[in-house]
């Protein structure tokens, strides 16, 4: 019996072992092996890999190499990372560090290419102005050269005058300015002349596969005349590319190549000065990138040229008119869009293949293929709705009403779309049959953030086959206009010290919302010392004019502001006195602009704003001097009496934008300069003569709107928060603005759910 009991317990202990056996394998493997390798590598401690060259402390693999000290050899230390210590004087004072704007620069990135134009008085306002319609506007920076200018500059032209024509002048002139200037901002400079047609995208291109860390003379390689067989110059007229630190080593020797060398050609002048001083000759293929050039003859016709060298031509010269410089600018543009077009298609064509290894299989192969697929709703309120049209109307119209006329921008994509549907139907059914437009039935169109602007068409066509019969049928047809690349626009430099001057327009129905107005005003910008500065413009009735003597409707506002030029003795609120019935927003700001400088950044204020510090910076930030007015739409918060009913409402910060909507009914509050002010408010006085009464029927949205070139930035501004308060609406004032008014305060009431939850708790206590 003991043996039976033995092989008992024995089975039970493997039993309970089981599942710890695996770990156990494991762990003694690894043991095993980590001591194995441990020997392994004690044994060859000293010994160097079979063929190894060079010194014992190179690295394999093609590594850049170092100095003895371990830190990175000469010539690298721009592209290694470093830390700058920081160090404080104790015997300055202490002085506030400031922080570039952009990370860009404080880590000192130079943006990539910079183009410079040779041009002359003759040709300024010919070949300058054809190739700044061509090429200018695909190049991030570019300026145009000259010795003598013209009396007017081309508009969007910026033009550098040396003020000498001499050719060997205005080359040396050229180069020491791009030094001085852009030197230190730019890897590239690519110099071209004004009779030079430059494919703009591949000379881009080109540069992204070049090597910063080279000295790089790249273009058009010509011998010189009787000269060193070896040596070669870049040819001007085709345009050559310069690296950064080429440039940085030339300049230092530009004085001694216009006192030592004599030449006739700026482009031969240049490059003997670079190749004496520097050692560097011009070169047409660099890194596997070849700077393809085409030599058009006289009397050449674009369309007609089928040469794969001018095909593939990097740079065309010489351009002898402007009709020529656009004409190979739509022929080389036309290439690039076949191209472009090959290649989605042969992109297209590779998802299709492999959509099938996916797990979704062919299922989930989108249309178009390549684009996202159309977004998927969660809810219904994330459902994209679509907007009905025909060829005369649209059903979805911007002011909220039911039908409209289609027109303007609308009207020329509903055109486009069409005439996109029926390109498409005849080169897919073309020869058997040919489609053309009866009527359009139906039209729906909707905007997909995720891909898109979409269009479902019921079209009504004619169809004529090849033996000349017709027929009619309807078809429907989906279409879609994809996103495009995203571009960043260039927008000018704006910083967040300009002082702002802040104008708030009182009457009789604001005194109850002042005391919180000036409270707040002084909590947020006095007491942190912010650049900004506070105007009031009381509006009196004409009646309270009158008694002003007696009863100023205004005394108490005024004590406030005295009780605050006293708590900030540097501070002064002055304020501006207005008699009138009709309080137009343009009248009263034609009062205050006159009074101040014309540099003055005005915040259009009302009496309801809470001002703060995260505001006033984006007013700063988001309003441009002759380039963009700001009109932000402030969170207005519902009537508490409706959205909370007697309960407590919610404290959280996190929450303070629930209970409440953005008004974009409200055009009150605006950020501008007087300069941009005034010039489109001289436009305005042209256009309406003496007919004062219009402006009762404006707003200074619609002055800029309607009489600037400026951009007009309207958004909604989580920091502009107010109070609910119930607006009067002055009668007098003209229709549109009573409407806009009405609307404003019915929507500030509250939501659809509590307006609901109000009626439905009336109906239970008129039923009780």
């Amino acid at each position: 019996p003991a043996g039976p009991a033995a092989a008992m317990r024995l089975a039970s202990l493997l039993a309970a072992l089981r599942p710890v056996l695996p770990l156990v394998l494991g762990l003694s493997l690894g043991c095993s092996l980590s001591l194995l390798r441990a020997s392994w590598s004690q044994g060859g401690g000293e010994e160097q890999c079979p063929g190894a060259a060079g010194p014992p402390g190179a690295r394999a693999g093609g590594a850049r190499p170092e100095a003895a000290d371990g830190r990175p050899g000469r010539g690298h230390e721009d592209f290694r990372p470093r830390i700058v210590p920081y160090y404080r004087d104790p015997n300055k004072p202490y002085k506030k560090v400031l922080r570039t704007r952009y990370i860009q620069t404080e880590l000192g990135f130079h943006e990539r290419l910079f183009v410079a134009v040779l041009t002359s008085k003759a040709t300024l306002n010919t070949l300058a102005v054809a190739v700044n319609k061509t090429v200018a506007h695909h190049f991030p920076r570019l300026l145009y050269f000259t010795g003598l200018r013209s009396a007017k500059v081309p508009h969007g032209m910026v033009l550098v005058a040396h003020g000498d024509e001499r050719p060997i002048w205005l080359m040396y002139e050229t180069m020491h300015y791009i030094h001085q200037h852009f030197g230190a901002d730019y890897d590239w400079f690519y110099i071209m002349q004004d009779d030079t047609y430059a494919q703009a995208e591949q000379v881009k291109a080109l540069v992204t596969h070049l090597s910063i860390n080279q000295d790089v003379y790249l273009g058009r390689a010509e011998e010189f005349i009787g000269g060193d067989e070896q040596a070669r110059y870049c040819h001007g007229g085709f345009g050559y590319l310069i690296s950064r630190s080429l440039l940085l080593k030339l300049h230092p020797h530009l004085d001694s190549c216009r006192n030592e060398i004599l030449s006739v050609r700026p482009d031969e002048w240049l490059g003997r000065c670079i190749i004496d001083f520097l050692g560097i000759s011009c070169v047409s293929q660099l890194q596997g990138q070849h700077y393809h050039t085409y030599e058009l003859a006289k009397n050449a016709e674009p369309e007609k040229e089928e040469e794969e060298e001018f095909q593939a031509a990097l740079a065309v010269h010489p351009v002898s008119d402007m009709t020529l410089m656009y004409r190979l600018h739509k022929h080389f543009s036309r290439i690039q869009l076949d191209r472009t077009y090959q290649e989605i298609q042969d992109l297209q064509m590779q998802i299709r293949n492999l959509t099938s290894l996916t797990p979704a299989g062919e299922g989930g192969l989108t249309w178009p293929v390549g684009i996202n697929a159309p977004f998927l709703p969660k809810s219904r309120f994330e459902v994209i709705s679509w907007d009905y049209f025909t060829e005369q109307h649209l059903f979805s119209c911007p002011d909220g009403s039911p039908k409209c006329e289609l027109s303007g921008a609308s009207k020329a994509d509903v055109s486009e779309i069409i005439e996109s549907a029926l390109e498409q139907l005849n080169s897919r059914y073309q020869p058997l049959l040919r489609f053309s437009k009866r009527q359009l039935l139906n039209g729906y169109r909707r905007f997909d953030p995720t891909r898109g602007m979409e269009y479902t068409l019921d079209l009504l066509l004619e169809a004529v086959t090849q033996k000349g019969h017709s027929h009619v049928l309807a078809k429907r047809v989906s279409l879609v206009r994809p996103l495009s690349k995203v571009e960043i626009i260039p927008m000018p430099y704006v910083t967040e010290a300009t002082r702002v001057q802040l104008v708030l327009p009182l009457t009789v129905q604001d005194l109850d919302f002042v005391a919180n107005f000036l409270d707040m005003f002084a909590m947020n910008t006095l007491d942190t010392h912010d650049n900004a500065l506070l105007t009031l413009l009381f509006i009196y009735h004409p009646y309270d004019a009158q008694r002003v003597s007696q009863v100023d409707v205004f005394a108490g506002v005024k004590a406030m502001v005295g009780e605050l030029e006293k708590r900030y003795a540097e501070v002064k609120i002055p304020w501006i006195s207005v008699k009138t019935e009709v309080p137009s927003q343009v009248k009263l700001m034609d009062i205050v602009s006159k009074k101040h400088p014309v540099d003055t950044l005005f915040f259009l204020a009302s009496v309801w704003t809470e001002i703060n510090m995260e505001f006033l910076n984006r007013c700063r930030m988001n309003t441009i001097s002759n380039w963009q007015v700001f009109f932000p739409v402030h969170f207005q918060e519902f009537n508490p009496a409706l959205v909370y009913r007697g309960e407590q409402a919610a404290s959280s910060s996190t929450d303070f934008l629930r209970d409440g909507h953005f008004d974009r009914h409200s055009f009150a509050e605006a950020c501008f300069y007087n300069s941009d002010y005034m010039t489109a408010r001289t436009k305005l006085a042209a256009d309406i003569l003496d007919r004062d009464e219009l402006l009762e029927s404006m707003e200074v949205f619609d002055v800029f709107l309607h009489y600037s070139g400026l951009h007009l930035f309207r958004a909604v501004e989580p920091g502009l928060v107010q109070k609910y308060a119930l607006r009067s609406c002055n009668p007098r004032l003209s229709e549109e603005l009573y409407h806009r008014c009405v609307l404003s305060n019915l929507e500030g009431l509250a939501s659809r759910s509590h307006l609901a939850m109000a009626l439905f708790e009336q109906e239970q206590a008129n039923s009780t």
